[in-house]
């Protein structure tokens, strides 16, 4: 059983592209960021991101930077994040998580202890930024061989003689960059984004979500058209940030659960702009 094939499978029936927010678990802290979790498929979240805090996230912006840091000054750890996970299923068997993130955590943790913990607590997916094709054998081969799909991330500059390596052990779906760089800046064009989708998904066979520097529902919605799912992050990342630095004189309590709260009205405007992309 595959909760990401199953819910692709679902959308393409209903025509419309899923849409996936991404999350840093324990961003603010672990309490606020397990309430935002449970929310997000209320909120329109079909498929979700959940961030694994790291001290040194090459491939990220400065808010997914912030987040991390953030999340790891109040304690958050890869353990804590399969927590968040166990008590999210507790209440939604359904909607597909996936952790994504860089290796070392993981690799500190232990694979074949992460994977009978992930796959314990309800992981349905792993994104790693830093390990590639030629080091599937350390994550990859053994998530698949647990039954966690293993998503890989191709980029503007994936060429024809790379693309075979990338997808060979991809599984779930293909995550296009739309642009070479780190997240959160400008997202690429329109029409050289669905000429990549069309592209990835002939030589993977899988569903491609574009993401990286996704931050309006305009933008989610142009590529909502051609894309078979769209994530996004730093859009709702900096929405808990500037509610977390809002009210000085107000209680700690009061500002989370309003940050979490702004988090959730861009996460429902967006997925509405997803959701009814090819609606006509």
């Amino acid at each position: 059983m595959s909760r990401i094939k199953d819910r692709f499978e679902e959308l393409t029936a209903e025509n419309r592209a899923a849409f996936i927010p991404f999350i840093m678990a324990g961003d603010p802290d672990e309490a606020a960021s397990l309430d935002l979790l449970k929310k997000l498929p209320d909120a329109g979240a079909d498929i979700i991101e959940l961030g694994v805090a790291f001290t040194d996230p090459m491939a990220d912006g400065p808010a997914i930077q912030a987040a991390g840091l953030r999340a790891l000054k109040a304690g958050q750890t890869l353990k804590r994040t399969l927590g968040m996970v166990r008590a999210f299923r507790a209440g939604d068997c359904t909607t597909p998580i996936i952790l994504m993130g860089y290796y070392n955590p993981f690799y500190a943790y232990g694979v074949d202890v992460f994977l009978n913990d992930a796959k314990a607590a309800g992981v349905d997916g792993l994104i790693i930024v830093d390990l590639p094709p030629e080091e599937d054998a350390e994550l990859c081969q053994p998530a698949r061989a647990a039954g966690i799909d293993f998503i890989r991330l191709a980029t503007p500059t994936t060429d024809d003689e790379r693309l075979p390596q990338v997808v060979k052990n991809t599984s779930g779906f293909v995550y296009y960059v739309s642009v070479a760089g780190i997240t959160g800046k400008k997202s690429g064009g329109a029409a050289a984004a669905a000429a990549a989708v069309k592209r990835l998904k002939t030589a993977s066979g899988l569903p491609v979500a574009v993401g990286f520097g996704v931050k309006t529902r305009e933008k989610a919605r142009e590529f909502a058209a051609f894309a078979d799912a769209v994530v996004v992050g730093s859009a709702l990342v900096d929405a808990l940030a500037e509610n977390l630095s809002k009210g000085a004189l107000e209680a700690d309590r009061f500002k989370t659960d309003n940050a979490v709260n702004a988090v959730l009205s861009l996460a429902r405007d967006i997925s509405d702009a997803v959701h009814n992309a090819r609606i006509r």
